[in-house]
């Protein structure tokens, strides 16, 4: 977890709505790339992603009166997210159904009930988050250093292969020992479960 000074924290979060643009300039690279992968899992296009989470970001940038607390920043960004990528994703499968995609169309409509069913107020965002945390934190030290390579810095297996030096079997293998962890520790949270799995999938 980020070690955040409350006061210094809670002093930017009213500037910024007081329309601070360094404030606004910390969120945004604090958040961007978070924000981006989040929307890789789904599109599967980076171009698109990141397009997705400029437009969260203005979205945020115009609204920001109506974010009443800090945590409520990130709830606001993945929410605006969700709801652009359904939008782009229920085109995509018209398309698909056009073109007789049908692969394709079931791979939208999957990614399509993960993101309805994702619901990200503040309560449950705080637990899921924690629960990952510390899901991360008991990862072997090779194995945690593989997922966070392929989940949040949305690197490819030969990317990370060639970075840590290691056989792309060995980045699968801890792939595969992340997740039946992940499995077992998120048992709870069962369609969360199913977007870290659908990360490996694209």
């Amino acid at each position: 977890m980020d070690v955040i000074n409350l006061n210094s924290e809670e002093q930017r979060f009213k500037s910024f709505k007081k329309g601070d643009k360094l404030a606004f300039e910390y969120y945004f690279s604090f958040f961007y790339g978070r924000i981006t992968g989040f929307c890789i899992q789904f599109l599967g296009d980076q171009d698109k992603a990141q397009s997705v989470a400029q437009e969260a970001f203005i979205k945020l940038w115009l609204n920001r009166g109506k974010v009443e607390k800090v945590s409520g920043i990130k709830s606001f960004l993945y929410t605006a997210a969700k709801t652009q990528c359904l939008d782009i994703l229920r085109h995509q499968s018209v398309t698909s159904k056009y073109r007789n995609l049908k692969l394709h169309e079931k791979e939208i409509n999957l990614n399509v009930e993960i993101l309805k069913a994702m619901n990200f107020d503040e309560v449950s965002f705080q637990e899921l988050e924690a629960l990952v945390d510390k899901t991360i934190s008991k990862l072997p030290p090779q194995c945690r250093t593989v997922f966070l390579l392929s989940r949040f810095e949305s690197k490819k297996n030969r990317e990370i292969a060639n970075e840590l030096n290691i056989s792309i079997k060995a980045v699968e293998g801890n792939i595969t020992r992340a997740l039946k962890i992940f499995r077992i520790e998120l048992s709870s949270y069962l369609i969360f479960i199913l977007f870290i799995i659908s990360s490996f999938l694209l």
